[in-house]
């Protein structure tokens, strides 16, 4: 007996230890191209290229920052993305949780026909001609909120919404019905408060996508006072492309380029990733209780 004990506990150690270096492994899988990006991004780009940077930045130079920030559109394009990523969110969360509550009460008879009409258009749309013939003819180009109005709902964020808001108690609404409480109150003062984590998820979702759109602003937008951070970073890499490439004025313009073309280039994903890097442990909480929403439970 206390044989085959031992021999179940040294198995589970052994498996415990598997999975526990497993799990560093992928880890370090995942972390060390971040962590590559960011010492490259402030190491000697020909100590880079040549392999010599590995695990700790060398012949330290902020080149890539530098000519980075003194462009001085970066500003412009930081104020507008977090313009169009905060408002943006907002609207999105003020669209797509109302909707799943409304959908998800078994009471509200039209809500299969028209959970049918959402979930066609994850299929199915009209296509980029189409819908930037639709865009200009809502005159929405060349303004701020073609960032905003026109995907104010994500029909996949609004399933994982709709499926929690199921799965909230029945008799929660009852028992706040019989107190003459409405669907909108008891929308307002119980179920949003019971959602912070499918909140922060689904604000995540949002915000990273809008943080990252460059699409939105490459079709509609031609002001450049409008474009957000995304474009203005492509344009500063595909710059520092060109001249790289030997296109610049002179044959040593064409070398001081291309010796720091790849510092330029990992300071320009640092910049765009940074402030998203920096908010998600402030929702990580939330986050990891919010990804199991809508899965199944045994």
């Amino acid at each position: 007996m206390e044989l085959s004990l031992l021999s179940k506990n040294g198995n589970e150690i052994i498996f415990r230890l598997f999975l526990f270096v497993l799990c560093v492994l992928i880890f370090l899988i995942i972390a060390y191209p971040l962590y590559f990006i960011i010492i490259a991004s402030i190491s000697d780009s020909t100590l880079v290229s040549t392999g010599h940077v590995l695990f700790l930045p060398k012949g330290i130079s902020l080149f890539g920052y530098q000519e980075i920030f003194k462009d001085a559109r970066i500003w412009v394009g930081y104020r507008n993305t977090l313009v169009y990523t905060l408002l943006g969110t907002f609207v999105n969360l003020l669209f797509t949780l109302p909707a799943a509550y409304v959908l998800s009460r078994k009471e509200f008879k039209a809500r299969r026909p028209l959970m049918l009409i959402f979930v066609i258009t994850l299929f199915f749309n009209g296509g980029l001609i189409p819908t930037y013939l639709l865009i200009k003819g809502l005159h929405l180009t060349n303004t701020m909120w073609v960032f905003i109005l026109p995907f104010s709902v994500n029909v996949f964020n609004l399933i994982i919404a709709r499926t929690f808001f199921e799965t909230l108690p029945s008799e929660l609404y009852e028992a706040a019905a019989m107190d003459g409480c409405s669907h909108f109150k008891y929308f307002i003062q119980v179920a949003m408060p019971l959602s912070k984590a499918l909140i922060s998820v689904i604000g995540l979702y949002y915000l990273v996508a809008h943080w990252n759109d460059f699409f939105t602003a490459l079709i509609y937008i031609r002001n450049n006072e409008l474009q957000p951070l995304q474009i203005i970073l492509r344009d500063i890499l595909l710059s520092n492309q060109v001249f790289a490439n030997g296109a610049g004025v002179g044959g040593d313009a064409g070398g001081y380029a291309q010796r720091y073309a790849d510092q330029i280039k990992y300071g320009v994903i640092i910049v765009s990733t940074l402030p998203i890097l920096i908010l998600y442990p402030f929702i990580q909480k939330y986050f990891e209780k919010g990804v199991l929403i809508g899965s199944i439970k045994g």
